[in-house]
């Protein structure tokens, strides 16, 4: 795996840190006689504020309405609880989690090789290509590949990558800069938003 692909891999892995966040609330959320707060700040199951009141009294709040003490931001100094049904919140968050992977757009990288004696209708054509690639939100990886003796110049190498950046139509922003890494030069672009 070369240096690019893991830089890639880690910003496609981002929009599932968020996902594996949400599941692990559910798993650490904490209700009734499991918050250790003396005192809470109290949420009713719309969404309304009740105050700050002692742990106690809220636990007696939601047993007399027949619903669990659900803590729902435990880093907030006093913490904040609602009255709602355990399981009502675990619905609900369940339901976030899915609109949340709905809006996860899944990044695709699409490569395109150049070579350091490449013409500039080739230039051209592959430019074109890269654009319709940016249009559709995909990122693109460039790779210009030098061999035998053309790894020795590297001016021509950075020459034909402006050509090519110069050649883009489509608005876009450089995620790596070129890089050697062996007898390649890679760059990744990815669409402006």
């Amino acid at each position: 795996m070369t240096f690019f692909d893991k830089i890639l891999k880690k910003s496609y892995n981002l929009a599932q840190l968020q996902v594996n966040l949400l599941e692990k609330t559910l798993q650490k959320t904490r209700i009734n006689r499991q918050i250790t707060a003396p005192e809470v700040r109290l949420l009713n199951d719309v969404g309304e504020q009740l105050g700050i009141l002692p742990i106690k009294e809220a636990i007696a709040l939601a047993e007399e309405h027949g619903l669990d003490l659900v803590e729902v931001s435990p880093q907030a100094k006093p913490p904040v609880v609602k009255i709602i049904s355990f399981d009502k919140f675990r619905y609900q968050q369940k339901k976030m989690e899915q609109q949340q992977k709905k809006r996860v757009k899944k990044v695709e990288v699409k490569t395109i090789r150049l070579s350091a004696k490449i013409a500039a209708h080739d230039i051209a054509t592959k430019a074109k290509r890269a654009d319709e690639f940016l249009l559709d939100g995909d990122w693109v990886k460039l790779e210009l590949r030098m061999r035998g003796r053309e790894q020795a110049f590297l001016d021509v190498a950075h020459q034909q990558l402006e050509s090519f950046k110069a050649a883009l139509t489509a608005p876009y922003r450089i995620e790596v800069p070129p890089k050697k890494a062996g007898n390649t030069i890679g760059m990744t672009i990815a669409p402006t938003k």
